[in-house]
């Protein structure tokens, strides 16, 4: 094992929602001499409170958390924050992100190949009627009266918004299944250099180098985004973070244009970013009024859904908990990530996965 820049001074504590990995740890410290490693338990993913004394704080260099964090006063030598999510959302306003020099730094690329699996998967199943056929199943009914509405998805076009990990894992499977791809990001691609992932992402998977997308377009204004979403998709990935210029992004304006010029009916929609990118009641309009195909949600707004709600009775709907990020193998992605982010630390160079302060992501 190469021995780098040693760590010494730097005290790391981590915060997980799972097992100390041992193995990892002494790994860690014969990577890095002299680097502290501290192991917290928290009972829930979305927990906020520290499992610990507020003692532990004081010299802690570097977090791996999820939720639990601290304030300035009680963590000030605090240099490097990595997330266990793909999205920072949930730390954008809390003084130790607005008002520190810390490096917040997310998870992204751990979620890319399970993501793309269930987007893919939550597509096929709705092309070829999964749902129907398991409640035929379920009746013990053999029925084929619906075999002129299976389609498959050669030549169909799939729309990425937000061409980050998941969208380029998502991207590199649907080409796989002989579909075309249009890619939207907030700022132009325009060069082979520009469209590189610098990201961290699992050996051999996603788009390093930008080379799926036939079209790709850009920009932050309504204009830009409507470009995008009249190029004629058949199923539109929605991808991009949360932040306030995020919020209701898709709206009843974008699900009419979805349907503009002949295309009613032709979109599905695929949400695995965050609920609030959409008007939940613009959609169940355009579902309801066929503008789009039908719609697979991973997370809604409000979230958790409530029992009763519309969306849960619609049948051109597929909804699932929160949980197309969820694999046996996310918790190795992290900590490889965060292996990955000591080794430039003790190097001084930037981490991956660092999230802009300005943009929010």
């Amino acid at each position: 094992m190469t021995i780098n820049k040693t760590l010494r001074g730097h005290k790391l504590l981590m915060v997980m929602p799972w097992e100390q990995p041992a193995e990892f740890i002494e790994n860690l410290k014969a990577e890095f001499p002299g680097l502290q490693v501290v192991t917290y338990r928290q009972t829930e993913w979305d927990q906020t409170w520290a499992p610990f004394p507020d003692e532990e704080w004081k010299d802690v260099t570097v977090l791996l958390t999820f939720t639990v964090l601290p304030t300035p006063e009680q963590a000030p030598k605090l240099e490097y924050i990595q997330l266990m999510s793909a999205g920072a959302n949930h730390v954008l306003d809390l003084p130790i992100f607005k008002d520190t020099e810390a490096k917040f730094c997310t998870a992204n690329g751990v979620h890319g190949p399970q993501i793309s699996e269930w987007i893919i998967g939550t597509y096929l199943a709705f092309q070829h009627r999964f749902p129907q056929y398991h409640e035929k199943q379920k009746d013990g009914r053999w029925d084929r009266s619906d075999l002129n509405l299976i389609d498959d998805a050669v030549q169909k076009t799939i729309g990425i918004l937000g061409y980050g990990s998941i969208g380029r894992q998502t991207a590199r499977l649907a080409t796989a299944m002989g579909m075309n791809v249009h890619a939207y990001t907030l700022h132009p691609r325009t060069t082979p250099a520009s469209k590189k992932d610098h990201s961290w992402t699992p050996p051999g998977l996603g788009d390093p180098s930008g080379i799926y997308p036939s079209k790709w377009f850009s920009g932050s204004s309504r204009a830009d985004l409507h470009a995008f979403l009249t190029s004629g998709l058949d199923l539109l990935v929605i991808a991009t973070p949360l932040t306030p210029n995020t919020q209701h992004l898709l709206a009843a304006a974008e699900f009419e244009l979805l349907a503009a010029d002949g295309r009613k009916g032709r979109t599905f929609v695929s949400n695995i970013a965050r609920g609030p990118v959409v008007n939940t009641p613009d959609i169940i309009h355009a579902l309801k009024e066929g503008l789009i195909k039908g719609a697979a949600l991973d997370v809604t707004d409000p979230e958790p859904l409530p029992n009763g709600h519309e969306l849960w009775s619609m049948e051109n709907v597929i909804i699932t908990p929160h949980v197309s990020g969820a694999s046996t193998h996310y918790n190795e992605r992290v900590l490889s990530i965060l292996e990955y982010n000591l080794k430039r630390l003790s190097e001084d160079t930037e981490p991956v996965n660092k999230v802009n302060k300005r943009e929010g992501y």
